[in-house]
């Protein structure tokens, strides 16, 4: 049964996100008006289509660039997201050591940590203001059954090579000190997280981007994507090199339907908090948290002292549909206000101020790629599955490499090149959705009621989706 949620007098529903709230949502720049050509056309302008044309155009100013845009720059995801700079890597390192051995899947993981220090810089170099705290990650249990994950969880990345210096167990004075968590019974902490504002990030790119002279329109879909070509209904771009950068909205276009699952997630915000709030809570080191729960959670601190909370609400809309403009259904404020009460209980005092929701790519085997075809031209990066703000910085700097025709260390990364089976049809992959989430959400109930072990609904629900 839903739970009622105390709304602010201004809430708002929707309207992309609340990272839009303190300037507006930008007016598109102008679209396209006719056919023209270039080196590269670079189809979505978030985080991955703008990394990639700021690296080439860094490193080759002669190359013309063209990225088109549905909507306006950061639309998607790159405007949505919970605002997590973090090194956590979509996949698992045996899926890629499994092709390219250990040490590959090692330097991989080691490369995308590093991938948040190379955002900061830029962000620094670049005068972004983007509200960037490198405060870490912590990730927190609150029933036995999650404690015994967060200690496998523990064990698994010391057995991948992984010290203290990248991951260790908080104590039970260190956690309270840090972070106060009804009923938290464990934690892990690691350092290769930030806090950002996603916003100010995207848009702060946009304008270093143009500053380099790359050309950006928005307001112009793309129709169809052919070797050496982008085809809108405002005119085509020819190009030696077509890049598609959609993730969430991948499945929009027609040929690539059923390659990139578009999986919902959902946060709100609460409106700011009191100090006296924030003195039962802590939180003063602003670290980014998460929980061990299947049906997890993600939240920040944000800079204005409000928590953002997010979580997957409605997982998935049958025939890979996307959302409107962010707008979210009543059952998933519901849920994500009781979770967040539960785990602050003074914050229940406060009100909501916004609610939103956006859509995150999801390959069929859960793991991240980039790949660049030279015979067609056609190249893509994405299926982060929620981890992209930092990843995307790697995959643009990697499609670089590879539009250039270099080989460099980025290139002999082992999701370069990878390679999934698409998505099952409908209505299988709807069922198929909804079947994990619902066993996972069976599975937290269980645990929460005190199994002390995984629930086995939660290991049938990792088989039905291969995660």
């Amino acid at each position: 049964m839903s739970v009622r949620v105390p709304l602010s007098d201004g809430f708002v529903n929707g309207d992309v996100s609340f990272w839009y709230r303190s300037e507006g949502v930008p007016r598109p720049g102008a679209p396209l008006d006719g056919d023209r050509e270039a080196d590269v056309a670079i189809i979505g302008a978030g985080y991955t289509g703008l990394w990639t044309a700021y690296y080439l155009a860094k490193a080759r100013p002669d190359l013309r660039i063209t990225v088109l845009e549905r909507e306006f720059a950061g639309y998607g995801a790159s405007g949505r997201n919970g605002g997590w700079l973090t090194g956590e890597l979509a996949g698992t390192p045996e899926r890629f050591a499994r092709t390219h051995g250990p040490l590959a899947a090692r330097t991989l993981q080691r490369t995308v940590f590093a991938a948040v220090d190379e955002v900061i810089e830029v962000a620094r170099a670049e005068g972004i203001d983007a509200d960037i705290v490198k405060s870490g990650m912590i990730q927190v249990a609150t029933n036995a059954a999650q404690e015994t994950r967060l200690r496998a969880l523990l064990a698994h990345e010391r057995a991948w090579g992984w010290t203290s210096d990248d991951v260790r167990l908080l104590s039970p004075s260190e956690r309270e000190e840090r972070i106060r968590v009804a009923g938290a019974v464990g934690a892990l902490y690691s350092p290769h997280c930030a806090r950002i504002q996603p916003v100010k990030l995207v848009r702060g790119l946009l304008r270093a981007v143009r500053g380099l002279g790359v050309d950006v329109f928005e307001r112009t879909p793309v129709t169809e994507i052919a070797p050496r070509r982008a085809v809108t209904a405002r005119g085509t771009v020819t190009a030696r090199y077509v890049i598609r950068a959609t993730e969430g909205f991948t499945a929009d276009l027609k040929q690539y339907h059923r390659s990139w699952l578009p999986m919902n997630s959902s946060m709100i915000v609460t409106e700011p908090l009191s100090g006296a709030v924030w003195e039962t809570i802590g939180w003063d080191g602003a670290e980014l948290l998460g929980d061990l729960a299947h049906y997890y959670m993600y939240a920040q601190r944000t800079a204005d002292g409000r928590i953002a909370f997010g979580g997957r609400g409605k997982p998935y809309l049958y025939g890979s549909r996307v959302d409107d403009r962010g707008h979210t259904h009543t059952w998933t404020v519901s849920a994500l206000w009781e979770l967040l009460t539960g785990m602050f209980p003074a914050v229940a005092e406060h009100k909501v101020d916004h609610a939103w929701s956006g859509v995150l790519g999801v390959p069929r085997d859960w793991c991240s790629t980039v790949h660049v075809d030279h015979a067609s031209g056609i190249g893509w990066a994405g299926g982060y599955t929620g981890h992209g703000v930092a990843t995307a910085n790697l995959a643009g700097r990697t499609l670089r490499d590879l539009i250039l025709g270099e080989d460099t260390e980025l290139t002999a990364l082992p999701w370069v090149g990878r390679r999934m089976r698409n998505w099952e049809p409908e209505p299988l992959r709807f069922l198929g959705v909804h079947a994990m989430y619902r066993l996972y959400r069976l599975a937290d109930a269980r645990e929460n009621a005190g199994l002390r072990r995984t629930s086995a609904l939660a290991r049938v629900a990792d088989t039905i989706t291969g995660r």
